[in-house]
């Protein structure tokens, strides 16, 4: 029982936040000077995220929360890409609207927003969310970026 205390009551150091593409992190410059000061094992975090990021395509940008603890050991959360990711890539554009509101840069359709509501909603944070809500919030950050929903393209 006490070293159930123990693991649940662990110093942290720090919560370390970075954006690592989906099995590319290697012990170098963003990764290496992050977790450096904690003195935290960047080629064991590196081997590890790799690991459990090869379900995703090379190069798909993926949110990391790191948790340093004061023992020199760490715990790590994987997200999954960004919904403003998710919706430039189904609209075929780099970057959204620099009006919007005014100016819209292209469509998306209402299928879509279903299927980026399906993805984000296996993400730990919006688990429990009703996918209703969570494609609400997807439509919500489209119109924000210059992207209009419609019910079908033509």
């Amino acid at each position: 029982m006490a070293a159930a205390k123990e693991i649940l009551t662990r110093p942290i150091a720090a919560r370390i936040r970075l954006r690592i593409p989906a099995g590319a992190a290697k012990a170098s410059p963003p990764i290496a000077p992050a977790l450096g000061p904690y003195r935290l094992n960047t080629v064991a975090f590196c081997k590890d995220f790799n690991a459990r990021t090869q379900k995703y395509k090379p190069d798909t940008p993926l949110s990391v929360t790191l948790t340093a603890y004061k023992d020199y050991s760490f715990d790590y959360i994987v997200k999954s890409p960004s919904v403003s990711w998710y919706i430039k890539k189904a609209a075929g554009v780099v970057k959204g609207s620099t009006r919007p509101g005014h100016v819209t840069v292209t469509t998306l359709s209402v299928r879509h927003v279903y299927e980026i509501a399906k993805v984000k909603q296996s993400d730990p944070f919006c688990q429990y969310m009703p996918l209703k809500s969570i494609c609400k919030s997807i439509i919500g950050t489209a119109k924000s970026m210059g992207i209009e929903i419609v019910k079908d393209l033509e």
